[in-house]
């Protein structure tokens, strides 16, 4: 069995650490500011952990965040029975939070996460594993590390880390938490391979150049979130589908939903770089948009996202669109996602493609066709098709937050989460919990002769 080490990464409201100080590990025991320490192991009843404490009131103004991190050494955590992350506080012993892991091939983990948040401090479960080990993991939190000592980290800028939609626990100064977990890093590891980079996609050259360096960056990203899942390379087809019903006008109107088109836009473009992404649009009923081609994706956001327009009199096309717009009139207000999920296989049968097809889903909640959708995605696991679904900030997902535990079902093809506010997610942490995943379902149907 591998020896499992804990650590924590300090980190700055960029998601970075300022230094190698901020590293905390067994050969790096104790912070600069006596803030973070790692205890160390202890073996009772046949169980072992090991511990890192977090004085949060000693804690220095620049740390906002506390990454909880774990490496296996001599193995992987799929190796280790019974992984969990335990919030412990220091002074009681009570037990404020438990976070069960489950993990294969990984070498490296972020268990969990300690964040400021309104003057009060949290704690969010996390269990993000690392395909390429320890240095996939501290690359992402500005250190690079390679074959020297712990004194030669040298900090660079990184993406956010992932975390999930796991509801935070909160912990006050007077009785600061102390986690343990099977984890830590080892900074001996080797340097973990080059990201391929974001491809070239066919008409981002006619972008406006702002829009055009957003893309450049996020592509790049969406590369980082696929490297750190072992799924480099990897090309699917993205079909885009947005809810249109009445709740999610205000989204429309504050322009959070043509944001999120333009940061699934580079989703689309390093996953498939034909420069094109199918989209759909729905509320009481599904309607197709226009095929998003990358050089006209400042138009196809101004003409087609778009929400409302109930009309009780539709004989006639609404005065004044596009001819290649829809009339959303006949879109409706209510909310039946079996509608666009039918529409969406439909189209996957009769267009088959090389590639797998990734759907990624948004809608604020009102679910209530819960056994017609459930009957769609079951029957979509024989399909090349995989769907990720992502609430925004509403209530009542129904039957989409509980599908990953629902049995009878030879691979998983469904993924969901929801976050209150998108547009303070970081793209990076957008990315990961976009993509986190997509590889292993990948996996599990092509080992099932789906793909």
């Amino acid at each position: 069995m591998p020896d499992i080490d804990a650590s924590a990464l300090l980190l700055t409201a960029a998601g970075r650490v300022r230094d190698d100080g901020d590293f905390v590990f067994y050969n790096q025991p104790r912070h600069a500011s006596a803030a973070v320490n790692h205890v160390g192991k202890r073996t009772a009843a046949g169980v072992t952990t090991d511990t890192v404490e977090v004085d949060l009131r000693s804690l220095e103004p620049a740390v906002e965040r506390i990454a909880l991190c774990a490496s296996a050494d001599g193995g992987t955590f799929g190796q280790v029975p019974g992984l969990s992350l335990r919030l412990l506080d220091a002074g009681s012993g009570t037990e404020l939070a438990r976070f069960d892991m489950a993990a294969g091939t990984e070498t490296a983990m972020i268990g969990g996460e300690l964040y400021q948040r309104q003057g009060q401090w949290k704690f969010r479960a996390v269990g993000q594993g690392y395909a390429s080990g320890l240095a996939g993991l501290a690359t992402d939190f500005g250190i690079t590390v390679d074959d020297a000592p712990p004194s030669t980290l040298t900090p660079q800028t990184p993406p956010t880390p992932q975390t999930t939609s796991t509801p935070p626990y909160t912990s006050t100064p007077s009785a600061p938490p102390r986690p343990s977990a099977p984890a830590p890093a080892t900074p001996s590891a080797p340097s973990a391979p080059a990201s391929p980079g974001p491809r070239m996609t066919k008409g981002e050259e006619r972008l406006p150049v702002d829009m055009r360096k957003r893309l450049s960056l996020r592509k790049e990203q969406v590369a980082v979130s696929l490297r750190k899942h072992g799924a480099a390379g990897i090309t699917a087809r993205v079909i885009l589908v947005l809810d249109a019903s009445g709740s999610m006008s205000f989204l429309y109107s504050k322009g959070v939903v043509s944001d999120v088109v333009e940061r699934m836009a580079a989703v689309a473009a390093q996953l498939d770089d034909d420069g094109e992404m199918q989209a759909w649009t729905f509320a009481s009923n599904p309607a197709r948009l226009p095929d998003l081609r990358l050089g006209e994706l400042p138009d196809w956001l101004r003409l087609h996202v778009r929400v409302g327009e109930v009309g009780l009199f539709r004989r006639s096309r609404k005065k004044g669109l596009d001819p290649s717009q829809v009339d959303m009139r006949t879109v409706g207000i209510q909310n039946e996602e079996q509608k666009v999920i039918a529409e969406v296989r439909t189209y996957v049968r009769n267009t088959p493609a090389a590639a797998p097809t990734l759907v990624l889903f948004f809608s604020d909640g009102g679910v209530y066709r819960n056994a017609q959708i459930e009957r769609e995605l079951r029957e979509a696991v024989e399909e090349p098709i995989f769907w990720q679904f992502v609430g925004l900030g509403q209530s009542n997902y129904g039957v989409l937050e509980r599908f990953d535990t629902l049995p009878g079902r030879r691979v998983d093809n469904v993924g969901f989460f929801a976050v209150d506010d998108i547009s303070t997610v970081p793209d990076q942490e957008l990315y990961d919990r976009l993509l986190s995943e997509f590889p292993s379902w990948i996996t599990a149907a092509r080992q099932a002769g789906i793909l």
